[in-house]
């Protein structure tokens, strides 16, 4: 008879208490940099990711409870599924998770897919191009507060974002080949809006909760979602110390001369891209502080911002949990994200590099939170006009 110990499930169980129980040990033991190392994670989740994601967790929970998104779907329907295939719905979470980062995209997914206002497979899809950093992360931590060149901004925003549109493209076709009839089919321009103010009636009707109500929700919702966040940040914070702490970087040595060293990378830039696969903020932080090329260090940060860290891809668990959505498809899109990242930035970079030598781009980071928020809320109103407009010059020309 076969032991219980000889389950590949248990094997699994074991595995895993065994490591969380090595890592407590290690946590005793290195308390004080542990310690330290919580407080650095406390301190960004509180001064960064509140002020930049609480406001806009919060609307999006109050759009979707009004009808709002659903009018908007109606709106970007002829353009989202042709592309992405993906409802029209999805470019509300594209353009929220674009304007404020990590993880809003993947929640707008989660919730999206919650209320079956798209399927598994495109939620997958959803989830795949949504869930992006923010400009003023790339802006200002990364090219001004770390780098201290602010004209390297353009071509770390320009590569991230264009990779991931092409994330977009490529994940299209995961799934099921079968297409989706939108509401391009039935409606012309003239017809499309009422068709979408109507869609915005019926799901207020269907929600049917006073607006006090949605908003009290909306609010202890996010706070619970962002508390997670934090939680998540700290935790990875202190598991990308601990890694440091016990020298893990040098008993790994071996996986550098097997995959980095053939490319060139120094090996000082080892640890900071160690870290990195576990959490962005340090990873990014410890490669910009390293000695060597800057462009070797924008490459890897590229990469690196692009994949975003397990302690966001935990945060998008967390964001799905719920529904059916799988979280490897969004895995191996970061994978594929950071490779097109770090390879758009390796043969742009000469180019960009003149173009932008002598531009000159205002510090962010020293701004007030409330011009951090009207920024993100003003990329937010652009980015979702200029979706529209292209969805409604598409059908028009359908039509024609």
């Amino acid at each position: 008879m076969k032991s219980n110990l000889q389950e590949p499930k248990n094997i699994k169980d074991l595995f895993l208490a065994l490591g969380i129980t090595t890592f407590t040990v290690l946590v005793v033991i290195y308390s004080e940099a542990a310690f330290n190392a919580a407080y650095q994670g406390l301190l960004i989740w509180w001064q960064i990711v509140v002020p930049a994601l609480l406001a806009f967790f919060i609307l999006a929970e109050i759009l979707m409870g009004l009808g709002v998104v659903r009018f908007l779907g109606v709106l970007l329907e002829p353009l989202m599924q042709p592309l992405f295939r993906i409802p029209g719905v999805g470019a509300f979470a594209f353009a929220m998770g674009l304007a404020s980062g990590y993880p809003i995209g993947a929640k707008i997914a989660g919730d999206l897919r919650k209320d079956k206002l798209c399927s598994k497979e495109e939620g997958e899809r959803l989830l795949c191009l949504a869930n992006t950093a923010d400009p003023l992360f790339m802006i200002g931590a990364v090219s001004i507060g770390m780098f201290k060149l602010p004209e390297l901004s353009f071509i770390i925003c320009a590569c991230h974002y264009i990779s991931v549109l092409a994330v977009g493209l490529i994940f299209r076709f995961h799934g099921s080949s079968e297409h989706k009839k939108s509401t391009e089919n039935k409606y012309s321009v003239a017809r499309l809006v009422p068709y979408a103010v109507s869609q915005l009636i019926q799901a207020r009707q269907e929600d049917n909760r006073p607006f006090g109500q949605i908003l009290g929700d909306a609010i202890r919702d996010s706070v619970n979602i962002l508390l997670l966040i934090g939680g998540f940040i700290v935790l990875f914070s202190v598991v990308t110390e601990i890694i440091q702490q016990i020298k893990l970087s040098n008993i790994l040595e071996s996986m550098y001369f097997l995959f980095l060293y053939p490319l060139g990378i120094p090996e000082s830039l080892f640890l900071p891209i160690l870290s990195g696969i576990f959490e962005i903020t340090n990873g990014t932080a410890l490669t910009s502080a390293e000695e060597g090329p800057v462009f070797i260090k924008v490459v890897i940060t590229n990469a690196l911002i692009a994949w975003s860290g397990l302690s966001v891809h935990a945060q998008v668990s967390t964001m799905i949990q719920g529904t059916d959505l799988s979280i490897k498809p969004y895995i191996l899109a970061r994978l594929v994200h950071a490779l097109l990242a770090g390879a758009l930035t390796y043969l742009w970079w000469q180019p960009i590099s003149i173009l932008t030598s002598t531009v000159w781009l205002p510090p962010f980071m020293s701004i007030s939170f409330w011009s951090k928020t009207t920024i993100s809320a003003v990329i937010f109103l652009l980015l979702t006009s200029l979706l529209i407009f292209l969805s409604l010059f598409i059908l028009s020309l359908k039509r024609i």
